[in-house]
């Protein structure tokens, strides 16, 4: 049978010649862009393939790329597809740790890297005999830059097209429960996530995306990657983090897609430009409430936006709707590595299904354990972990469903909530079941809350363990205390007994991915507060509010 999915490197054939001569990438130097046309794209795509070949490189070979978002990031990309070299992106932001472990266990020979911020601290990972290649920016040493790879040997031409089973890439996961896994991933399982996200999204050659979050995420890789290999849609790059609202304005984007962490930054800079009280009062008056809307999305850059989309971590409830509320309607959307990330999301935005996840996409079918949790199964699911025989063998039904380690609900509309990780639930020094997520979304309600995390495994009850959002470190104590206090008493009602939760505790350090209790893609990793804290909160009882430093 032939491949009925096209490959990204055939779409990019079909751009060149409907639109060879428009700006495909716009990589922002030193706040002008620099523009990338889909013609010099493929020229600079053969060119690299080519090198690689030159360097002894042999179709099957792996290569790493360590980079922030670039435009060089995708030409890279595109070069090692066409050369039938398999992809293992790294995140620009893993520690030594995790790149020595997905660099000796993909077994690459070469590794790509580009814009880093601490490439100093990373550079031990990338040891002995592997060949460096850097992207045009400030990266660690390498033996060849781009442009000597842009020079050397003969540009790669009239290769074969990758087949429909080929691997295109390996995917390592973030990791949240213990060391990454490596997804493999199809040209076929690729694609058909690319295009169901197109069918779905209708997104086409006139619209203007942004690519920030990490390409290295299955998310960004299929849903902004993806769909300008297979729309003919023009790409932004960022330049840094200080520019970062400056870019989103300059690429005025038609689609946008962020994470929690990020919706939850910009509504703070809202709220601390209007004041909270006086933006209720503005949006209560008819024609002012339009006006004051139109400007908080010129503002954000997003006033061009016609799709905002979340995913990648759960987002409150509250938060969506405070975004509705302005105007600006948050799709959420849940998908995973293994499934090449477009399973579920809430789309056409549905205002009564806000807290939902949405709906299975076209060709994902889902359905539940006994225990509730979420079976998914789609053409875009992976062929297995790499080099783990167990690990992909438990993590499928003999009916070909992938069990995804989340618990739901689904409601009789079909639409689905995620209400925990199975793997999260623990068991209390009582000997009673505990699932944490759903107490967490109800103590996330307060306003003070940023991050929260609630641990209990061997504990008598559960503690929640909580950073506060950066406005309320600046609030006298007292009045965090009392808030917090009232939330707690508010909520521990409606919970069973042995869910009761014991305290909040205001931790002193900042959670990031630096000090590991935050993953790549921002997710908490339980264990490890749990490691932290465990013993400091054992024995506060009677539903207290305390700060680290006060235990």
């Amino acid at each position: 049978m032939e491949n009925l999915i096209k490959t990204p490197v055939e779409m990019l054939s079909h751009w060149v010649d409907t639109q060879g001569d428009k700006v495909y990438l716009r990589q922002p130097i030193d706040g002008k862009y620099v523009d990338f046309t889909w013609r010099e794209v493929q020229q600079k795509m053969h060119q690299i393939a080519g090198s690689l070949r030159h360097l002894g490189l042999e179709r099957g070979d792996k290569i790493a790329v360590l980079s922030k978002n670039c435009a060089e990031w995708f030409i890279v990309d595109l070069a090692l597809m066409y050369g039938g070299y398999i992809s293992v992106p790294i995140y620009p932001t893993a520690n030594a740790e995790t790149i020595r472990y997905v660099v000796e266990h993909s077994g690459v020979k070469a590794i790509f890297t580009g814009k880093l911020d601490h490439w100093a601290e990373q550079e031990a990972a990338v040891g002995g005999d592997i060949l460096r290649l850097a992207m045009p920016y400030d990266t660690m040493p390498a033996q060849y830059h781009w442009q000597q790879l842009l020079k050397l040997g003969q540009p790669l031409v009239d290769e074969p097209l990758p087949t429909a089973d080929q691997v295109m890439t390996l995917i390592y996961t973030s990791g949240s429960t213990g060391k990454p896994k490596g997804a493999i991933q199809t040209f076929t399982s690729y694609g058909w996530a690319c295009e169901a996200v197109i069918r779905d999204l209708q997104v086409n050659t006139t619209d203007r995306l942004l690519s920030y979050l990490p390409l290295a995420h299955i998310t960004e890789r299929v849903a902004i990657e993806g769909s300008s290999f297979y729309s003919g849609a023009t790409i932004s790059f960022v330049e840094g983090l200080d520019s970062f609202v400056d870019d989103i304005q300059r690429c005025r984007p038609t689609v946008f897609f962020s994470v929690p962490r990020l919706w939850t930054v910009f509504q703070l800079n809202i709220i601390n430009k209007i004041g909270e009280k006086k933006l209720k009062t503005l949006l209560k008056l008819p024609i002012i409430s339009s006006i004051v809307k139109r400007k908080i999305k010129s503002g954000l850059g997003l006033d061009q936006s016609r799709l905002n989309g979340s995913g990648s971590a759960p987002i409150p409830p509250s938060l969506i709707q405070w975004y509705n509320n302005i105007g600006i309607d948050i799709c959420e959307a849940w998908g995973m590595t293994e499934n090449s990330a477009y399973s579920i999301i809430n789309y056409p935005f549905n205002a009564k299904k806000i807290g939902t996840v949405g709906r299975p996409v076209e060709g994902c079918l889902v359905r539940q354990t006994e225990e509730g949790e979420l079976l998914v199964k789609s053409p875009g699911l992976m062929s297995g972990y790499y080099l783990q025989d167990e690990a992909t063998a438990a993590a499928f039904t003999e009916d070909g469903f992938f069990h995804t380690g989340d618990l739901c609900e689904i409601d009789e509309d079909g639409y689905i909530d995620i209400t925990g990780r199975v793997k999260d639930n623990f068991k209390t020094s009582k000997g009673k079941y505990v699932a944490p997520v759903p107490i967490e979304r109800k103590l996330a309600q307060d306003s003070h809350v940023d991050l929260i995390c609630v641990i209990g495994s061997g504990l008598p009850h559960p503690v929640a363990l909580v950073q506060l959002s950066e406005g309320s470190k600046l609030q006298p104590r007292e009045e965090v205390r009392t808030s917090l206090k009232e939330t707690l008493d508010g909520v521990n009602p409606h919970l069973e007994s042995h869910e009761h939760v014991d305290a909040i505790i205001v931790v002193n350090d900042e959670w990031t991915i630096e000090n590991d209790v935050l993953t790549p893609t921002l997710k908490i990793k339980r264990h490890v507060l749990e490691k932290a804290f465990s013993a400091k909160v054992d024995g506060i009882r009677g539903a207290k509010v305390r700060w680290e430093d006060e235990l």
